[in-house]
């Protein structure tokens, strides 16, 4: 079954982040920027997951979550930056199935969103990603490079996932930031190359190896 997701969100840089991961994912994904828009989405389409900003032009997020109620059950996730609990049980009590607090890791986000909708990868998606001679277990982390187990950092792991989803695509140094550190990481572009550096150096034996793009950023060429 397609996964389908809503995003309401009216910073559009972050809408666009969230939408470009979890397309990426294999989920088809449509964006709104007010309450309003939301709520005629929901009107006329079924989704999987709905992604629901609070602070919203027009309609809040508990307003329009409160009207989906009023029509369907598709859990309803909080993107917020207000952290005050009585917001939280305000949000609660219209409908929402879950928060997560603004800056976040699109990587946590979406883990957090497939856990709800009970598709924790090895669910919707198969528990091996294999490309060449590199397999990794997207449930346990587990990686073999060459037949050999490999230990990973966390954000080497994440990169490298990420670029054996999407073999051949070029990412910039900001997609990458984004997509791991989230869309308000305040350090520069430096970490990315120093975890590509080390992903290199787990690689070294592989057939699969990260390029760097001039002027452009990196991406993976997979030889099977």
């Amino acid at each position: 079954m397609e996964l389908k997701l809503l995003i309401v969100e009216d910073d559009r840089l972050l809408a666009e982040a969230v939408s470009d991961y979890f397309t990426g994912k294999g989920w088809d994904t449509e964006v709104v920027y007010d309450g309003d828009s939301a709520v005629e989405k929901a009107e006329r389409k079924s989704y999987q997951m709905i992604l629901l900003d609070v602070m919203l032009p027009g309609r809040d997020g508990f307003s329009v979550c409160r009207k989906i109620r009023e029509m369907t059950e598709t859990p309803v996730f909080f993107i917020t930056a207000r952290v005050m609990e009585e917001d939280e049980l305000n949000g609660y009590a219209v409908g929402a199935d879950d928060y997560i607090t603004k800056p976040f890791s699109l990587p946590v986000l979406y883990a957090k969103v497939m856990a709800m909708t009970g598709r924790l990868r090895g669910g919707a998606e198969s528990e091996m990603l294999v490309r060449g001679d590199v397999a990794v277990n997207v449930r346990t982390h587990s990686v073999r490079i060459s037949g050999e187990t490999c230990q990973l950092a966390p954000k080497e792991y994440e990169l490298l996932v990420l670029f054996l989803e999407n073999p051949n695509r070029i990412f910039t140094r900001d997609q990458l930031l984004i997509r791991l550190w989230g869309y308000d990481f305040e350090g520069n572009e430096r970490v990315v190359d120093n975890h590509i550096k080390k992903l290199r150096k787990a690689l070294a034996l592989s057939r699969c190896r990260i390029h760097t793009v001039r002027k452009s950023g990196y991406r993976m060429e997979v030889s099977i």
